[in-house]
């Protein structure tokens, strides 16, 4: 996969009926959401070791930074932040 930062991914066999994640999405209860996603990182490691993809989706809360999904080995639509 080539450089770049990740804006948003699709994950489903079919992308219109898919689970979408995009950088800046709100996270938490839906009521009240505390944090939101602060970036979409393709497993490079991961992919070297098992020829298998798989992202990570960090989210930033009152309490930090952290990993809040890994995506592992799922038909995933990827969409770079490209400036225009």
């Amino acid at each position: 996969m080539e450089l770049g930062v990740i804006r948003k991914i699709v994950i489903g066999k079919e992308p219109k009926n898919g689970m979408a994640y995009y950088v800046g999405m709100p996270v938490g209860p839906s009521a009240n959401p505390t944090g939101k996603v602060t970036a979409i990182v393709f497993d490079e490691r991961h992919f070297h070791f098992s020829a298998k993809n798989r992202f990570l989706i960090y989210v930033e809360t009152p309490e930090g930074s952290s990993i809040w999904k890994v995506i592992d080995s799922m038909p995933t639509v990827v969409e770079m932040d490209l400036n225009f």
